[in-house]
């Protein structure tokens, strides 16, 4: 390492490239373009957006995109204000990302600067961690910081605030900056034996188990081999949402999406991955009372909200698949439910049937379903399919086909509307064969429309299909 003078943007941008950072999101800011520099001089690339909710909403897709943390840099003020709205999306849906966010000359502190303002505190409520740079010597140490808090445990948004003065120094010689190594750990939480015997205990006495996997499949290592190791081996009919989305192809034997309130209800256990008792499932109360209920998930306070749950899990979904894989194995491996299997599938049909009509219907205006169905016809098995909108978006989750984990994408339980390109800018530079289409309705078009001229500027191609009823449909509905 030279003993020559680097600036802190040189720093920063050189501790996320030892992360494998390589591309920032942004939105052209003062207090921050020093670290444009340094991305420019270590190889990552600099998009540019319209608005920093975009910013912010790009860094959550890339990195339920990728699996890795996405990274925005904001400026001071609204810049960070701005960036608010992205940040408590990921922090709700369990996305890791790193939000670098501006600030005046830590000499000017408290001395009403331009757009000087709390941000660390603004930003606390809604990140895993918020924090600010406290000296230039520092800077790679907070940077290593901030992807260890992302990326630990539940996994969620952090916000690093770097004062401009620390930024544009040249008084830091490389081999005096505090380098990090050996800061985090890829090793997650594993299953306690115990629990996982219990759970073992109950999915192989039941004759109508029942599982649902959640989001936080998408994290986990080696997720789609996991979860098909572990249906082959406990043949249990499974539901999948949010970030699951897609791990379960339509042209699986396996697939079911439309009857799973009726197999809810037909339930004898439980096995429900990544997905809280919240508005979703009817605060729990959609699960019959009868029903055993085992619940894994990484954050433990989750674990018995809203429901008595029997077993408890706090631990990583894919090696709890694989400790309940090798546990049913050892209790004698798959067990034959194909006549609950076949109640399920035949209500699916049933469902499915009932849609068929409005798929085939010649109504003017054109119904969802139809529009989605015709949508359909140019969707290979490598195209990302992003749902920004409310009516419309339902309905493309349920009626387009999606292949693979990370090839469906929606803002999850907070219900922001303006994801969605953001997320298409993230996906298409993050898989730039594949086709990145988004959904859009109306209302949720209008909030960030104008990055289709980022996108133009900046050779990122992207389709966009706005469902249009000239209404905010779920409120009109009510009214």
């Amino acid at each position: 390492m030279s003993s020559m003078p680097i600036h802190g943007g040189r720093i920063i941008a050189r501790a996320l490239r030892q992360e494998g950072v390589s591309h920032l999101f942004t939105l052209c800011g003062g207090h921050v373009q020093a670290i444009y520099d340094g991305c420019i001089d270590e190889g990552i690339r600099v998009v540019d957006t319209r608005h920093e909710q975009t910013a912010g909403h790009a860094a959550d897709g890339w990195a339920r995109a990728t699996g890795q943390p996405g990274v925005a840099a904001v400026t001071a003020g609204p810049g960070v204000t701005d960036v608010v709205t992205a940040v408590a999306n990921a922090q709700r849906a369990g996305v890791p990302m790193v939000i670098l966010g501006g600030q005046g000359p830590r000499m000017f502190q408290d001395m009403g600067s331009l757009q000087d303002m709390n941000h660390v505190e603004l930003m606390r409520p809604i990140t895993m961690w918020s924090s600010s740079v406290p000296a230039i010597d520092r800077l790679a140490e907070y940077v290593a910081m901030a992807f260890r808090h992302a990326t630990s445990g539940v996994p969620g948004p952090v916000f690093l605030e770097i004062p401009l003065d620390f930024q544009l120094m040249y008084v830091v010689e490389e081999d005096k900056v505090k380098w990090q190594t050996g800061y985090r750990t890829d090793h997650v939480a594993a299953p306690d034996p115990a629990a996982t015997s219990a759970a073992v205990d109950l999915l192989v006495a039941a004759e109508r188990p029942l599982c649902i996997m959640g989001g936080q499949l998408r994290f986990g290592d080696r997720p789609q081999e996991r979860l098909n190791a572990f249906l082959e081996t406990a043949n249990i009919p499974i539901y999948v949402n949010g970030m699951a989305r897609g791990s379960i192809p339509p042209s699986s034997p396996r697939f079911l999406n439309r009857a799973r309130s009726w197999a809810l209800n037909g339930a004898e256990v439980l096995l429900e991955f990544g997905t809280p008792l919240d508005f979703r499932l009817k605060y729990g109360q959609s699960i019959p009372k009868s029903t055993k209920v085992i619940q894994v998930d990484l954050d433990h306070s989750l674990i018995g909200q809203n429901r008595h749950i029997d077993v408890g899990i706090p631990a990583d979904t894919c090696l709890t698949l694989s400790a309940l894989t090798e546990g049913i194995k050892e209790a004698g491996g798959r067990r034959d439910f194909s006549e609950w299997h076949a109640e399920i599938a035949a209500m699916e049909e049933k469902k499915w049937a009932a849609m068929r009509a409005e798929m085939a219907s010649e109504t003017d205006p054109p119904n969802p379903l139809r529009l989605c169905s015709e949508v359909t016809r140019f969707l290979k098995e490598d195209t990302i399919v992003i749902g920004d909108g409310g009516d419309f978006v339902a309905t493309a989750a349920y009626s387009l086909p999606i292949h693979g984990i990370g090839r469906w994408m929606d803002p999850g339980p907070l219900g922001t509307l303006g994801v969605g390109p953001g997320y298409a800018i993230a996906a298409k530079l993050a898989n730039p064969d594949s086709d990145v289409v988004i959904m859009f309705g109306d209302g949720s078009f209008g909030l960030n429309g104008m990055e289709f001229e980022a996108m133009v500027r900046q050779n990122i191609k992207v389709v966009g299909i706005i469902g249009n009823d000239a209404a905010w449909m779920q409120i009109m509905r009510g009214q």
